[in-house]
């Protein structure tokens, strides 16, 4: 498994409840751009529609060999593979109050590139605050671990 993007945002702005592989349906020079490090997933989100599970608003950069890339729209709805049944738990999830799917990485598995979705609810402004503070705590933890084994 090669990691090509992590959505660090989603960590900060959304509470992950589940996590799930999906694969994605991609042209070829966007594979081979998404491979190449010119993917971006922030501020991207995955929806349920007409049985399907689309990826949208995810940013892969055109490849910068191809040919015809006139009519190339870099954040296109992206088709996500999944199986009816993992279809149909996602549904039922994100049916309650306030959960949505949000995409938290992409990497290959070989050769081919996987999203990992996040079912997850949105964090309030407080929230937040005490995910900044544990974060600090930490690393001010780690700073004088290190100075006293040092």
């Amino acid at each position: 498994m090669s990691l090509i993007v992590k959505n660090k945002r989603a960590f900060f702005d959304y509470e992950i409840l589940d996590t799930l592989e999906a694969g994605v349906v991609l042209t070829g020079q966007e594979a081979k751009s998404a491979k190449t490090g010119g993917m971006q997933l922030t501020g991207s989100f995955a929806r349920i529609a007409g049985g399907e599970a689309v990826l949208l608003n995810a940013h892969i950069k055109p490849y910068k060999h191809a040919s015809g890339l006139e009519s190339y729209d870099p954040n296109q709805t992206r088709k996500l593979l999944l199986h009816k049944k993992e279809i149909d738990r996602l549904t039922g999830r994100i049916q309650e109050k306030g959960l949505t799917l949000i995409p938290l990485e992409a990497y290959t598995v070989r050769g081919r590139v996987k999203i990992k979705i996040g079912v997850g609810r949105s964090k309030k402004k407080l929230d937040k605050r005490e995910s900044i503070k544990k974060r600090e705590t930490n690393i001010k933890i780690q700073r004088a671990t290190r100075r006293a084994i040092g």
